[in-house]
């Protein structure tokens, strides 16, 4: 399998990581068009795009069947945690640029919900060329075409459209909602201010992100922070759909110019796709969204000493295979117990 850098033009240097967007992106541009066609093509020329990263794969895992002429569609999210910007191709380092999260977003056929599945960072996995490595370690080995292959490997799921934020990003969003509610347990500190525990705390971008990047006094460690990063992309969609943010013209615009600016794709994420994605979600609230950790035995060691993920592959394939085959709906209604579902509440 031949694999190549993928070049991520002008993209903004120096950000943080970020998890990625997940749902908010799929209607970055199609929330607005139906209430305003005329600036569809102002808000799609937004978009930072990263040539094709699907180019040179080869064996790729078939497409999902359709159902009643339609398909399924699966989407790559991740924040990249590089110190050098992966945008700019004369900085590029191996080593140098990581993913702190990695979500595969699954929108099925039927447009009945949306599933995001989160991949830890440490998942110890095969990267094509490269042998057992962290698989947050494909994007600094090869970038997005690398990490793609990886996945499609690890997961036998095609991947449809491949997706890049980060934290700074994400917190333009979050204040450009207005802020976004969540509950805490015990009170959070975000500078001189403290936001006391309770339910249902308005929360600023800032403010989030604090609470998502917390590590310490967390019992199951980066499992916890992965739920937070959930927990903040379901309290965006609730205040997306809660507020009708995209039915109002004033609001709609200036949250979708902000995450129009925020994100980078891959090039087939065109205005004809970003129709289709808003006609899948528009609907959607945050209870159609299904929020979860693919199934894990723990963590341990790999043979050279670094701290790994371990998958439970006897779970793990046959979640992978109800993706694959467009059954994910079934698979997780049978086997809602055996999966690290978001809470309600995160602590």
């Amino acid at each position: 399998m031949r694999h190549k850098v993928t070049r991520v033009r002008q993209w903004s240097r120096n950000r943080k990581a970020l998890v990625g967007l997940a749902v908010s992106v799929t209607v970055l541009v199609g929330g607005a068009a139906g209430v305003f066609k005329g600036v569809q093509h102002w808000l799609s020329s937004n978009i930072e795009h990263i040539g094709n990263p699907f180019a040179d794969l080869d064996d790729r895992p078939d497409p999902a069947p359709k159902v009643d002429g339609k398909s399924p569609m699966n989407l790559l999210v991740l924040g990249s945690d590089s110190r050098i910007s992966a945008g700019d191709p004369s900085k590029w380092q191996a080593g140098a640029q990581r993913t702190d999260a990695i979500m595969l977003v699954h929108l099925p056929a039927d447009r009945s919900g949306a599933y995001v599945m989160s991949i830890p960072r440490d998942a110890w996995v095969d990267i094509p060329g490269h042998g057992q490595a962290k698989i947050n370690a494909a994007f600094s080995y090869g970038g997005a075409s690398l990490l793609i292959a990886t996945v499609e490997k690890l997961t036998k799921v095609r991947i449809d459209h491949f997706v890049v934020t980060d934290f700074e990003s994400f917190v333009a969003m979050t204040n450009a909602l207005g802020g976004v509610r969540m509950t805490l347990s015990k009170d959070l500190k975000v500078g001189d201010t403290v936001v006391p525990a309770g339910s249902q705390q308005l929360l600023t971008g800032e403010q989030a992100l604090v609470f998502v990047r917390e590590r310490k006094n967390l019992a199951r460690g980066d499992f916890d922070r992965v739920q937070r990063q959930q927990a903040w992309i379901r309290a965006m969609a609730a205040k997306l759909h809660n507020d009708g943010t995209l039915s109002n013209p004033v609001a709609s615009t200036r949250f979708l110019a902000t995450v129009s600016r925020s994100v980078a794709a891959d090039d087939g994420f065109n205005e004809s796709v970003q129709r289709e994605l808003v006609s899948r979600v528009r609907a959607l609230g945050s209870a159609d969204m299904e929020f979860f950790t693919v199934p894990c035995s723990g963590t341990g060691r790999s043979s050279d000493g670094q701290s790994i993920v371990v998958l439970d592959r006897k779970r793990f394939d046959p979640l992978m295979a109800a993706v694959a085959t467009g059954n994910l709906e079934a698979y997780v209604a049978a086997h809602a117990a055996d999966l690290d579902v978001l809470p309600p509440v995160v602590r």
